[in-house]
């Protein structure tokens, strides 16, 4: 993953497998493995920053729809994916690929990706 930025309570990660074009990570800050765990304050500012990131994802690439996930089954750490889906695009209609190992970029492009993420943050 390559950082992006800070956030409210999280940090903002691109994922560099781009099969899903924009595809990010939101990971917590603190240590937490479960969603239960948080408070509702802590809850509600994570989420927050899940929301910002795929309304700036939205923003910048214009998906048919953004998919989420929280597996976390082999890594003990609390965070969300955040998968923008193209209709056209790979596994549009499906369940997302965790790590199709299909895509990655030269470092412009991921520096182009990042950059349309972060203007519209």
């Amino acid at each position: 993953m390559i950082k992006i930025e800070d956030l409210k309570v999280s940090q903002l990660f691109l994922f560099k497998e781009q099969s899903y074009t924009g595809r990010c990570n939101v990971v917590y800050n603190n240590h937490a493995v479960e969603f239960y765990e948080l408070s509702d304050e802590q809850r509600n500012l994570f989420m927050e920053d899940v929301a910002t990131v795929a309304k700036a994802i939205a923003k910048a690439f214009n998906p048919t729809k953004i998919n989420y996930g929280a597996y976390s089954d082999t890594l003990s750490h609390l965070h969300f994916h955040i998968v923008p889906k193209y209709k056209e695009g790979y596994g549009f209609g499906g369940i997302f690929e965790m790590n199709p190992q299909k895509t990655y970029l030269s470092d412009t492009e991921y520096e182009s990706v990042i950059e349309k993420i972060k203007a519209n943050l």
